[in-house]
Order: structure tokens, then sequence, then C-alpha cells
């Protein structure tokens, strides 16, 4: 892979996050939030992709972005609010501009179509195209910009000054020497045409240089033309910095440049001296302004009676001192400096995948050795004091941190997933005519990387089915006296050492009688069969079962939830489903945090070494005689108050025949799905493990009753039972519902 091939990739892992930015400042001012920070943000995304994308020479992703680019000025401006006639333009345009970068990552235009229907939409909110032109009149050039003949303009002399351009120098003077005093880089930058026809900024690559430390820059506006002779698309200042400071390097200022550097003249060397200063401020800000739209502006605007063109207020000059705002006070500045610092974003390296899997594997081969390792020092009976006992406890405890922090490296918010989200629900918002209201919380909440990249499809799934199946027309809702919008909540969150993840609906709730008839008419079940209501919700994720009536592209062919229960499984997950009538629905996803290390607590039955999860574990107990009670073909046992189904899981993993005699046996109360508990009968416990997870679909095949498998201390394989695949077989099903009529009678 060359070096520009590398940047390219760069380039567009940027452009995701950058996405991201977007979406979320876009859905924070759908939400009323419009204050100038959250517009800047928006802003500095979509400029910060044209950019990019100007260097790798995407004309069309530019051309929409700039006009994208265009509105949301005017609307940071304050001369376009941000409405509900602007805000459904903008949304779509973010959409669009997410599926050009995603063309241009593949070497494709994107749907140009698409593209000039928005730009239409996006020009209607501000009155036309900037210019006065449209790309389809006569006159326009290919990629649909004004020529230079469209405008009618008379050339005048202009007063740099009166723009607020104090540039330090005269047209025609010489640059100035330079002191004796050395900085730690001397920068010499003169930009070519390319670099403002690929929209880069020089003015957002000095304001970046002068973060770096202290910047002297001058502005040598020795080769600008009389206005008549200025070309509006050349480009003729260059500029000298003096930049010092303990953390200044060449590297860190050729990398501010690396975009920018094959369309400008780019020298640094270690100099001395300092140069008169140029204020960043008059030059504007990232967008705001820039020496080309100057020239651009005069092109369109005649000027008269001596009077300046109007500029951007980041172009205007400075302010008076007398009219000045005071400067803030030490404490002032001290305390706005801390908070820079705290929101200051934490430094980050890119590393690839497959390096952080090597070393998590290694990691977990270091856990199984641990293991094996205490297991050994155990079986030898040393004592408690001895300094190996004491040596394997500190191998244990840096193990275990080991593991946490590499397992803290591949941990990523699910926010990557949820962001994806909004888009979708305003598509199938309008394919059904609905309109609905997208609330996302946790969407911070960290779960492994593996996790996260196979969430998309579940989930879009269950909200693709919440908006079809779950929420009314908005005519109906009004009828039952509900608001017409209706509402989607996703959310995350950390229960048990597990992930939970819910879809939730406020429309009409499962019809069960409905849904008992489908099953029966597609053979799903028999017609007189007895389900509770947690049963026939059950019933939605059958393969082939579906309650549409005709096919369509959101649902209808009866693929849907049993591929999402699937997936769900695939993962070592569970999905519950909660409705009422006329109040809605709940889809609740709960996944392992990680799918490589748990803590576990190793049991022994028959001649088998199971491992049962810790985060599923209430206690441990033996049952007495007058706990326990026969219902059934089962057994119960009451647990501080609480009847409970007793599960042998010798006999349900069938590792013996006949159930062992629970008064000498330990009965551990587990927490299951849909807020359930079963007690599992063993016959002993042998401790607790940090124990490194191997999947048996991958190595194996999918054993019932078994999530996955590991290698215990002794160097056998030890089985991990799925907690809530033992509450939730067929087997007990019935067993369970007894239970519960049971109680409630």
């Amino acid at each position: 892979m060359s070096a520009l091939d590398e940047i390219r990739v760069v380039f567009f892992q940027e452009c995701d996050e950058q996405l991201q930015e977007l979406e979320d400042g876009l859905t924070a001012m759908s939400d009323g939030q419009t204050d100038d920070d959250t517009v800047n943000r928006v802003f500095r995304a979509v400029h910060s992709i044209k950019g990019g994308a100007g260097a790798f020479d995407l004309t069309k992703l530019v051309k929409f972005a700039h006009v994208f680019e265009t509105v949301l000025d005017e609307v940071r401006s304050h001369r376009l609010e941000a409405g509900d006639t602007v805000m459904p333009v903008m949304l779509r345009s973010a959409d669009h501009l997410r599926d050009m970068v995603a063309a241009g990552r593949d070497g494709a235009e994107g749907d140009l179509a698409r593209s000039k229907e928005l730009i239409d939409e996006l020009e209607a909110l501000i009155g036309g195209p900037k210019g006065g032109g449209h790309g389809d009149e006569e006159g326009a050039d290919e990629d649909g910009g004004m020529a230079l003949a469209d405008f009618e303009f008379t050339p005048v002399a202009v007063d740099w000054s009166a723009m607020g351009l104090d540039t330090g120098l005269e047209a025609g003077m010489d640059a100035p020497t330079f002191d004796a005093d050395a900085p730690a880089v001397r920068i010499a930058f003169k930009p070519h045409r390319d670099l403002y026809a690929k929209a880069n900024e020089a003015t957002v690559l000095l304001r970046e240089v002068s973060g770096l430390g202290e910047a002297t820059i001058t502005c040598d506006t020795s080769e600008v033309p009389l206005l008549d002779a200025i070309d509006p698309e050349g480009a003729y200042l260059s500029f000298a910095v003096d930049l010092d400071g303990d953390e200044v390097s060449e590297a860190k200022v050729r990398e501010i440049f690396e975009f920018a550097e094959w369309d400008c003249d780019l020298t640094l060397t270690a100099s001395a001296g300092a140069m008169p200063a140029i204020d960043l401020d008059a030059l504007g800000d990232a967008g705001g302004f820039s020496v080309a739209d100057l020239l651009a502006r005069l092109q369109t605007e005649i000027v008269t009676d001596g009077e300046a063109p109007e500029l951007p207020p980041a172009a205007a000059a400075p302010v008076p001192a007398e009219k000045a705002e005071p400067e803030a006070k030490p404490a002032e500045r001290a305390e706005g400096e801390s908070a820079a610092k705290a929101e200051a974003p934490a430094a980050v390296i890119r590393v690839e995948l497959h390096r952080v899997d090597k070393l998590i594997d290694l990691v977990g081969e270091l856990v199984t050795t641990q293991t094996m390792l205490a297991q050994k020092v155990e079986e030898a009976g040393l004592p408690t004091g001895s300094e190996v006992v004491s040596s394997i406890e500190e191998l244990d405890r840096l193990t275990r941190t080991l593991q946490d922090s590499v397992m803290a490296v591949r941990a990523q918010p699910v926010k990557s997933v949820f962001q994806r989200m909004p888009r979708l629900v305003r598509e199938v918002a309008a394919a059904t005519g609905k309109k609905v209201a997208f609330v996302s919380k946790g969407e911070n909440t960290e779960v492994d990387k593996t996790v996260v990249e196979r969430l998309s499809d579940p989930l879009t799934h269950m909200i693709r089915n919440a908006i079809d199946h779950g929420l009314e027309k908005p005519e109906d809702r009004v009828a039952k006296g509900k608001p017409a919008e209706g509402t989607v909540t996703l959310s995350a969150a950390h229960r048990s050492g597990r992930i939970i993840i819910e879809i939730s609906d406020d429309g009409a709730g499962i019809n069960r009688p409905k849904v008992k008839q489908i099953a029966i008419d597609k053979g799903l079940i028999a017609a007189d069969a007895i389900l509770s209501d947690e049963e026939t919700d059950q019933l939605v994720m059958l393969p082939g079962f579906s309650t549409a009536t005709t096919v369509s592209a959101i649902s209808g062919r009866g693929v849907g939830m049993d591929v999402v229960k699937q997936s769900i499984e695939a993962l070592g997950g569970r999905l519950a489903i909660a409705s009422r009538p006329g109040l809605g629905s709940s889809f609740t996803m709960s996944l392992p945090l990680t799918l490589a290390v748990l803590d576990g607590m190793i049991v022994k039955v028959g001649e088998e070494t199971l491992v049962v999860p810790l985060s599923a574990i209430v206690f441990t107990f033996r049952p007495q005689a007058e706990e326990l009670q026969s219902l059934g073909h089962g057994r119960t046992v009451n647990v501080r108050d609480a009847i409970v189904p007793l599960v042998d899981v010798g006999v349900e993993l069938g590792f013996r025949p006949e159930p062992a005699d629970p008064l000498t046996s330990v009965a551990i109360l587990v927490d299951c799905d849909n807020n359930r508990r079963i007690a599992l009968l063993v016959d002993e416990i042998r401790g607790q493990r940090q124990v490194v997870i191997k999947s048996l679909e991958k190595n194996y095949r999918p054993v019932p009753g078994i999530s996955a498998a590991t290698i215990s201390g002794e160097g056998r394989v030890a089985l991990i039972v799925d907690v809530d695949a033992m509450a939730g077989d067929k087997t007990l099903d019935g067993f369970i519902f007894g239970i519960e009529q049971a109680a409630a009678e």
C-alpha cells in the first residue's frame, strides 16, 4: 500500500467520525438545540469532509458538501432558521452525504440524481444558488458553478486595511528579516490555486498551526494584483510563521498539512527571529471567511461611494479599544483554561484489529496457564502463607488486571450502532406514513467490539418492526387519545455483567388472539394449544411467522424475528418480549459484555466439570426437606418465601438417568431473562475461576443447554452452562408455567 493509499484510508476513517458528529449535531438541532456551538459543530463536520474529499478529487462529493455547507453557514449566521422546513432537508442531506462517502470509499460517485434533487432542495432554502445562478442555467460550468462571465461588476481599488486585514506589509514590500532569537520551527507557506479548488482553507491550516504553540504569522500581499486583474480562483498570498513551544516539532506541523502539501509550497526550517503578527480572527474562522471568499464576493457586489462590501462577522475590522470587552480577570482566565483542558480529547492511536485480537488470544492463554498453576499448587497442599502460594496469588491478581486492561482495548461504545438508527427511523416512518419520535439512551455503554459489529442487523429488524407493526397510524393514535407522533426508544445499560439493549414503542402492543390464530393457520402450533401470554408473545419469533397481510419492502415475507433470535443466540444472548395491549411492546436483548473471558463457578456434576457464569448466580444453598415439593413431573424449592423450579443439571444434560438426592447436593439460585429465577442442582462446588471462552459452534457443534467451553485447571475441557437455555428449555416451559399458575392461585 502506497503512502497516498494509507492517507486515503485514514481520511475515510475520519469521515466516519465526522459523519457521526454530523448525525449527533443534527439530531440535537432537531430537538431544538440550535445554539451556536451545536450549529458550528455540524458545520465543521461537513467542512472537514469537503476539505478531505477535495484532496482525493472526489468532485461530486465536494460539490454536494459545499452546497450543504452553504446552507449551514446561513443557519449559523442566523439568516436562516433551523425549523421544521429546514431540518428534514438537512437530515436527508446528511444521509446522502454518508452514502456519497461510502461510494467514494469504493471508487464510485454515488447517486448523482439524488444529489441534484437534494442540491435543489438545499438551494431552495436560501433562495437559490449562492451568487444568484443555478447549475442548469446557461453560463454555468460543468459542475454547476457560475462562470466569471455571469457576474457584472465594476473594478475598483480596494483598501485592504478597511477590510480588517492588517497584514503588516504593504504591496511590493520585501518580506521582513528575522531577528536573532531562534523559534522552534520556521514555516514558509504559499498556497497554490489547487489548494482552494479542493476546498482547503489556508486560514484553517494556519489556525491549526497556531494551536501547536506560540505562532507569529506574517502575510505577504506583494503578489496581489489590482482588482481588475485578479483571477477569482487564483492564489496570491503567502505566509511566514515563527512557531515556538515545548511540544512543537516538524512532524506535528507536517501532519497539519498532510492533505494540502501537494497543493502548496511548504518549507519547514529551524530559523531565527520574530515577525509582525497577523490577526487570524481578521482572516476568519474555519469556513467563515477566506481570501477566496472575499474575491468571489467582490465580483458580485458593486462597491460605490467608497463603501467596502459587507463581510461576514468573522472578517469584520477589530473592535475599537473603547468598545472592546474588558479583559477577563486572571481567576476567570484560569477557570476557562482549566475547563478547556478538561474538555481536550484524549490522545488516540490507530492499531490494526488483528494485532489486538492476537494480544487478547495470548492473554487468554496466560489466564488458562495461571489457572492450571493455581490448581497444581492447591493439589500440592502447600500452606496458605507459603512463598509459592503468595506468588501464585500475586500472579492471579496481575493476570486479572492485565486481562481487564486488554479487554478494555476492545471495548467500544454502542454509539456507533445507535447512530445509524435515526436514519432508519426516518426512512421507515416515511415509507409507512407514520410520525415517529426516536429516543436513544445509554449510547456510551461499552461492550466488546465483536458484539458491537453484530448488533446492527438485529436492531435494524426490531426497529423496523416496532414502527411497521407496533405503532398505529397517526389518525388511529389520535382516535385512541394518544399523540399523533409515536415514540420508539432504544436503550443500553450494563446489568449483572451483561449488556441489556431494549427496543420499546408506545404502540398498540401485541394482538395475542391474532398472533395465536396466525400460528394455528400456519401450522406452527396445535389448534387446542393452551399458552400463557408470554408463550403467545414468543410465537412471533417462530420461523415463517408474520402478521403482515401484504409483502412490502419493510415486511411481510415471514423472515425477521426468527433471524433476530438466531443472531442474538449466536452471540450467547437471549431475546425477551414484553407487551401490554394498547400501551406498547418492548424487546430486550441480554448479551455478554465480552466473548472472550468470564468469571465462573466451577461445579461437579457426575464425572463432569461444568462452569456456571458468576454474573448469573444470586447465592448457593443446601436444600432442606421441608423446602422441597413435587409439582407435576418436576420439583420445586422454597427459597426465601419464593417457589422456584429445581432443575437437576445432570439429568437435563444427560449426564445421569436418575435425579440426584437434593439433600446431599448443592443448589445454585440463578437469575434468568424475563426476571425469572431457577435453582440448579449440582453435586458439589469446586471453586471460582476466571475462564477463557472457546466457541463450541466453531470447534464442534451447538449443544443444548451449553453456551461454550473452556479449559479447566486440570487441563480438561469444561462446559459452560447456558443458564437462560436451562430455564427456557421446552421441557421446562409447561413446568414453569404451572408453577406460575399455582402461585397465582
